[in-house]
């Protein structure tokens, strides 16, 4: 049996998965990366358009954000940067 954290992580995998499917095809549609993040920003506000303020749902992005860099910073590092 899962556990409600266990279910709710797996759907966020899945959604995940999905997502950098999409990222896939939408390379194929343009080259250009600035093409791809306006997009993909737009759609993350029209995702909550219909419930949030424009405002708010800039909070979110900048939050989500702040979580992700620190992860990618350490993941990026060169494979001697911690000696």
């Amino acid at each position: 049996m899962t556990n409600p954290l266990d279910a709710n992580f797996n759907d966020y995998k899945k959604a995940e998965s999905q997502a950098l499917k999409i990222l896939q095809e939408m390379k194929t549609a343009s080259v250009k990366p600035l093409d791809i993040e306006l997009a993909l920003l737009v759609a993350i506000f029209e995702l909550h358009r219909d419930r949030l303020p424009s405002e708010q749902i800039g909070g979110i992005v900048r939050k989500h954000l702040e979580t992700l860099e620190p992860f990618y910073a350490a993941d990026s590092l060169p494979p001697d940067a911690d000696t």
